[in-house]
Parts: C-alpha cells; sequence; structure tokens
C-alpha cells in the first residue's frame, strides 16, 4: 500500500517547507503519525491506509527528509524546539480548532515526547501512541539514577543499553554518515531491512533515503549529548499515553520504561514479539491499538479502562485468538484465559451451545468481543468455509489454538479401521486443517502469529491401551516440530503443548474399543472418577498455553507426570517402555 490518492499541502515554518499527506474524512478525529530515522513519511503507509477509515490521517515529512526541505545550515536545524515549532504547524494547519491524537516511531517518538512534555502544546494533543523511542529527557533521568545508585542489575542495564546504542556514537562522527548515507549503505538499506528486520518489499524505503539519512544524522548531533547531559525536569506528559514496546527491539532496552509511570501518569502499556520497524511489520496491531486508544479517548473514558486487566493483556489486547473444542474443558479454559488478556476470541466447538456459551462468558470476562462458530474440525470443507468466513468478518487471526480432540483406548487388535479413522481425523487432521488454512493465513499477511496445537503426554509416553490415540498426538507433536522450523523465518511460532492427567469431559466421553456398550460405560465413569480425584483443572493448561505463545516455546508439558514422562523419554527411554507394557486399570 502506498499514500497514492492522499491529499497533498505544504506548510511553511521556520524557513522550511513541510510536506503534509491527509487521508480520510476531515471531520473525524485528527491522527498525526510522525516518522523516525531514517524514514520518510512512507513508513506510515501501511498504518494510515487502515486508520484512514475512521479517521481523519495525517503525515509529514520531517524537516530534511521526503520532500519537506532542509534548513540551512543544517547544523542546529534540528533541535527539538524546532521540531516542536513544525509540529504546532502542522497541526494549526489541518486541526485548528480540536486537539490531535499523536502517533510517533522511533525519532518520531523522540520528538513526539517532547510535543506532548511541553507546555506550549498543551490542549493540542489528545493522547499520545509511542513506539521504539523514548523521551530524551526521561532517557537523561534514567541514566543518572543508575550512575548515582549502581547495583550488579542497574549496571548490567546501563551495559545492555550502550551496547545497543552503538550506532548512536557513529551518528556523531563528522562526515563519515553522510558518506556511507549516500554510497553503500544507502544503496544495501532496503536489502537490509528486508533480511535483518523481515521488512516486507515495496514501496519502501523511498528513492530520498540516503538524503534522509544523511539530514537526520544532526537529529543525534543536535539533541542527544544536549538533553542527557541536562534532562529536563517537568518533562511530564499532558496527554494519555500509550506505550508500545517490541520485545525484538535491537536498537532500545525494554528496561529504559521501567519508571515510566512516573512521567506519564495516564499510561497504557502494549507489547509484540517484533523487531524494530513494526510500522511495516505489524500494521494491522498497530492500527487495531492505535484505533482503540484514540476512541476511548474521544469518548472520554478512563485511560486505564481502556484496556484489559489480565496478565498479559499488555501482549494480548485487541489480537485475535480461535479455539477449537472450546465448548468446554481445556479449549474453554483458554479461550477464558485469552479474553482475560484483552483478546477477541472466536469459540470453535461442534456443540453449538456449547460454543454460544464460552464466547458470552469470554465477553463478561474481558474480551472486548468474542464469538461462536460450530464446526467439526475433522470437515474439510466445513473448516475451509469457516477460515473464509472468519479472515472476512474477524480479520486474520493472531493466535490459532488448535484443541479439539476425542479419546480412544483399546488394544491394537481390538481397535478397528473405523475407529482409527474417527480418532485421526479429529485429533490429526483437524488439527492439520486448522494449521494449514489459518497458519496460511498467518503467512500470508506477513505480520507473524502464533499457533498451539494441544497434543498429549502420551504423544512421547507409549501404552498398550491407547495405541490409536498416542499415534494422533504423536503425530501432532512432530507436525507441530516440523511447523516451527518451517514458519520461524515468518515470525510465526508453532507450540506443542502436552497435557497429562486433567479433569475435562474427554474422560466420560472417551470410546473404549472391543468391549459392549455396558462396559464402555463403565470404564468411562471408572476414568472420569479417576481423573476427577487426580483433579488437575483444565485453567492450569491454559495458562501453559498463554505462557507458550508469550514466551514462544516448542513443546510444553504441563503436568507432573507429563513433565516427568517427558524427561524419561530423553533420558530412560527403556523405564518408559517397560511402564507401557503395565496392565491399565480397568
Amino acid at each position: 500500500m502506498s499514500l497514492e490518492g492522499a491529499r497533498e499541502r505544504w506548510v511553511r515554518t521556520g524557513g522550511v517547507e513541510l510536506c503534509v499527506a491527509e487521508l480520510g474524512d476531515e471531520t473525524q478525529p485528527t491522527v498525526v503519525l510522525v516518522h523516525g530515522y531514517p524514514d520518510s513519511k512512507e513508513v506510515w503507509s501501511e498504518v494510515a491506509t487502515r486508520l484512514a477509515d475512521r479517521f481523519h490521517v495525517v503525515l509529514y515529512d520531517v524537516r530534511g527528509h521526503g520532500s519537506s526541505t532542509a534548513p540551512q545550515p543544517l547544523r542546529g536545524g534540528f533541535t527539538l524546539e524546532k521540531l516542536t515549532d513544525d509540529f504546532l504547524a502542522v497541526v494549526d494547519a489541518v486541526s485548528p480548532d480540536k486537539p490531535v491524537h499523536l502517533v510517533g516511531h522511533d525519532w518520531g517518538s523522540v520528538q513526539s515526547w517532547e510535543f506532548v512534555t511541553v507546555r506550549r502544546t498543551e490542549g493540542r494533543i489528545a493522547s499520545f501512541t509511542s513506539m521504539s523511542g523514548p523521551s530524551l529527557d526521561h532517557f537523561g533521568h534514567w541514566i543518572k539514577q543508575r550512575v548515582k545508585r549502581p547495583t550488579p542489575r542497574k549496571v548490567g542495564q546501563l551495559l545492555g543499553q550502550g551496547a545497543k546504542s552503538w550506532y548512536v556514537y557513529l551518528l556523531h562522527t563528522p562526515v563519515l554518515p553522510e558518506l556511507a548515507w549516500r554510497g553503500p549503505l544507502g544503496k544495501q538499506w532496503p536489502k537490509i531491512l528486508q533480511r535483518v528486520e523481515k521488512v516486507p518489499s515495496g514501496d519502501y524505503p523511498t528513492p530520498s533515503l540516503p538524503t534522509d539519512a544523511a539530514h537526520g544524522a544532526w537529529l543525534y548531533r543536535d539533541n542527544v549529548r544536549a538533553r542527557l547531559n541536562r534532562p529536563r525536569d517537568d518533562a511530564y506528559a499532558h496527554a494519555p499515553v500509550q506505550l508500545v514496546t517490541p520485545l525484538g527491539d535491537a536498537f532500545l532496552s525494554e528496561r529504559l520504561y521501567d519508571e515510566l509511570e512516573q512521567w506519564a501518569p495516564q499510561l497504557v502499556r502494549r507489547t509484540l514479539p517484533a523487531k524494530h520497524w513494526i510500522p511495516r511489520t505489524r500494521p494491522d496491531q498497530l492500527a487495531a491499538w492505535i484505533t482503540e486508544f484514540v476512541h476511548a479517548n474521544e469518548d472520554g473514558v478512563p485511560v486505564r479502562d481502556t484496556v484489559a486487566t489480565g496478565k498479559y493483556a499488555d501482549r494480548f489486547g485487541g489480537q485475535l485468538v480461535l479455539v477449537t473444542g472450546a465448548g468446554s474443558g481445556i479449549g474453554r479454559a483458554t479461550a477464558f484465559a485469552f479474553a482475560e488478556a484483552g483478546a477477541r476470541v472466536i469459540a470453535v466447538d461442534r456443540d453449538s451451545e456449547s460454543a454460544a456459551r464460552t464466547a458470552e462468558m469470554s465477553r463478561l470476562i474481558g474480551s472486548p468481543e468474542a464469538w461462536a462458530e460450530t464446526v467439526d474440525v475433522s470437515d474439510e470443507q466445513a473448516m475451509e468455509k469457516l477460515a473464509e468466513k472468519v479472515a472476512t468478518e474477524y480479520g486474520v487471526v493472531d493466535v490459532l489454538v488448535n484443541n479439539a480432540g476425542i479419546g480412544l483406548s483399546g488394544s491394537f487388535f481390538d481397535t478397528t479401521a473405523a475407529d482409527w479413522k474417527k480418532v485421526l481425523d479429529v485429533n490429526l487432521w483437524g488439527v492439520i486443517h486448522g494449521c494449514r488454512l489459518f497458519g496460511k493465513q498467518m503467512a500470508e499477511r506477513g505480520q507473524g502469529g502464533h499457533i498451539v496445537n494441544t497434543a498429549s503426554a502420551a504423544a512421547y509416553q507409549p501404552s498398550k491401551a491407547l495405541p490409536a490415540y498416542s499415534t494422533s498426538k504423536a503425530a501432532v507433536l512432530m507436525l507441530s516440530e516440523c511447523l516451527r522450523a518451517e514458519l520461524a523465518g515468518q515470525g510465526i511460532g508453532v507450540s506443542a503443548i502436552c497435557p497429562g492427567f486433567v479433569n475435562t469431559n474427554i474422560t466420560s466421553t472417551a470410546r473404549f474399543a472391543g468391549v459392549d456398550a455396558l462396559e464402555e460405560k463403565r470404564r468411562q465413569k471408572k476414568s472420569a472418577r479417576l481423573y476427577g480425584l487426580r483433579n488437575y483443572p483444565p485453567e492450569k493448561v491454559a495458562d501453559a498455553i498463554v505462557r507458550a505463545v508469550v514466551r514462544n516455546q516448542a513443546v510444553v508439558p504441563v503436568t507432573p507426570e507429563a513433565r516427568g514422562a517427558h524427561l524419561m523419554s530423553r533420558f530412560t527411554p527403556k523405564a518408559l517402555r517397560a511402564i507401557a507394557r503395565m496392565e491399565p486399570p480397568l
């Protein structure tokens, strides 16, 4: 996507002309997007296009970048004071009567912190969304606190951020940055972004990059040392702030924002498993979070009420999570766990009433939106229709939990071909359908995601009583490992969850091969009773699933017996095989 069709105007201020682009309805709330280094306003094109349906979106090339002119001389022409003059000139032109919602990335965020903390902009900013760029004043105080009261942890934080800031030192050297950007670095930069940052190729960066980067070096030279040495003591945000922190940022440590609440009392935190250039790699998520934050502040909702309060609300707020087998047990508990974290939830189950109940409860728990869908995961055509409907009506799934499964017990020769087909259709093919359809949508979107497949301790713990069930779960485990390897380069994580004995209704619905209906009923009741006495709750498995996504874990044994069997499978497999020969209680 590009800014094609945008309305363009020029704003004159401080001896420069700023190129300003506008999208959307001017009667709607105004969102101003400020780009970073070494970018131009086109870095925002993906986000801007998504916001334009709801807002009046304004982007401008910072002085000396893109189509805007550069100050003369360059030295002293990029101070935060002059950048603030530029911002005020732009907002006075595009939204003279109403405050604007400010969004900044990288150096766009650095200068936006100045805008939102100086007195002369009070009343002009309704909210601020910051990403990958701290306030230099806050940064200066952060350094001073750690130098004055050093501890091993604080010294480690200083050294860690110092290492991440290697490029800042180089940009302070005379002439060399300009020569590099106008020479080989400028030519190679698009390939570097694609290879290292996974930024999709296309209309970004623009041909003005070498000149933009050469001019932008003065952003560092004019501001960094002066502010870090003498940070302002009154750098308090006078508007609500939403902080978006990419967890894989190679240039900024998460620890930089540890004490941010003292400077921004109306603060909402968000995190993303992504690298630095999230306006290009995560535009859907950013657009959703910006939209939610702007609407909340336009409606006068207290900032603390705009997000869920669950443990992982900063990570999953607003994300789209689909859970199969969500009508009961582990699936329902998982839907609730993501709902508590503020995710939008799609509860999928073949039992429509159970799915609807899960969706209803998810909304009460904290999900901003939750829907129920009825489908049999073993039905390929039904799953294809579901995937198409979800993409059309709800969007591309951020987290997929393939949880639906059935139980089957009985010796190999007592298990018929029909038994095998049924258990493999649900336990394996249901997972394959989910991964193929929803995983493909994630991959095509190119913005990462996560797939969770519910396997079992039976995947690596053989049992003479569970040949079909164990085979299906072992296949799910290996499928997960293979997919994890294939999708790692696309930012999509894959986790296999391996519970042991969990107190769910799968025991009362599991089939027992080779016995009559009366005996099967007796064994179902006995199994349910034994699992009930074990009483390991599905909520603990749900917590493990959420943690697996946050930590991008590969294989997660959940219960003590599952963890023990996993260790035995690696270090004492003979003992595990001996246990497999034991007769199960009947």
